[in-house]
């Protein structure tokens, strides 16, 4: 059954500090991703075998990026964000902001008690640089790379080619799979996505086609980036499809690590928001004052001539008046 209607909503000006400290470590390592990113983005790339007669498959133009790098983290973080900001100022619930921005990430990532937004986005970024450098697999325009003067030259034993090109475009040509704009983008507009299909109620079953066509406009956007690597000569078609699937399926983990399913009647609100209206504010003020004046509380109970009826008496008393303010 769905929330019931008296219940409190949580709202960030009495809820928002003890969220964000329930959720310190989560930051924490949500930075660690963000540095882990930085450092991996040094390592040198699997060098890849190429020889000449597959360089046939790799003559393609250089050419600008349609999408540029610097517009990726644009369309997968702060476009979702924008949507999620705008939610939460509508509803004005804190767990639902915390949760789905930290969520996405749990990203990176990243995890989150809503391994959402940012997760989603930053666990994806790392899988994609990993499995970049590891296979190394030449860019469809590489020739251009390796010989810039168009003049190929190749070890006379190995037959591999022997680049005279820019050392670090040489280098960028071996970073071909997966696409790490399809995969970026496939991650945050597709945890967007998800997220939408929540709270718009896209499948409760009363056949609103319209509904779905919110839901595909992120994903048409992901998808028109992840085509532009290919018609700009950067990817193999191979590259964007495994980086499309890479990117939703890290989305929809983190996605679901803290929101119902879609189609659930609770879809509309993150897991944390039940757990809150499951335990009123009253029993957190109870659990935390145990917690600081347990010294206290034991003393108490083991005053001479006190029994145990009017220990339980005296516990009740306080859990009644906790719950009455």
């Amino acid at each position: 059954m769905p929330p019931p209607a008296t219940a409190v909503h949580p709202y960030l000006r009495t809820h928002g500090k003890a969220v964000a400290r329930v959720h310190l470590l989560d930051w924490v390592v949500l930075l660690l991703l963000v540095a882990m990113y930085g450092v991996l983005g040094l390592v040198q790339p699997f060098r890849r075998f190429v020889a000449q007669d597959m360089m046939a498959s790799l003559r393609y133009p250089m050419k600008d990026n349609t999408v540029p790098s610097w517009a990726v983290p644009i369309i997968a973080i702060v476009v979702p964000m924008i949507f999620i900001v705008g939610i939460y100022v509508k509803r004005r619930n804190v767990y639902d902001l915390h949760h789905a921005i930290l969520g996405k990430l749990i990203q990176f990532l990243f995890p989150v008690d809503d391994v959402c937004l940012l997760f989603s986005v930053l666990i994806t970024a790392i899988l994609t640089v990993v499995i970049k450098d590891a296979v190394g697999r030449p860019r469809p325009d590489f020739f251009w790379r390796c010989f810039p003067d168009g003049v190929p030259k190749y070890n006379n034993i190995t037959g591999d080619v022997v680049c005279h090109g820019t050392p670090s475009v040489v280098r960028e040509g071996h970073k071909s799979f997966p696409s790490g704009h399809s995969s970026g983008c496939f991650a945050g507009l597709g945890f967007l996505s998800w997220y939408l299909a929540g709270k718009i109620r896209a499948f409760d079953r009363r056949g609103h086609v319209a509904k779905l066509c919110i839901l595909l406009l992120p994903l048409l956007l992901a998808t028109m980036v992840a085509v532009s690597r290919v018609s700009d000569y950067w990817h193999h078609w191979q590259d964007v499809f495994a980086g499309g699937v890479l990117g939703l399926v890290v989305a929809s983990f983190c996605y679901l690590q803290f929101f119902p399913l879609p189609y659930s009647e609770h879809g509309f609100w993150p897991h944390a928001y039940f757990e809150h209206v499951r335990r009123p504010s009253g029993e957190r003020q109870l659990q935390s004052t145990k917690n600081s004046n347990i010294d206290h509380q034991s003393l108490s109970l083991h005053l001479p001539g006190s029994s145990e009826m009017e220990t339980s008496q005296a516990l009740d008393s306080l859990e009644e008046g906790c719950r009455d303010q």
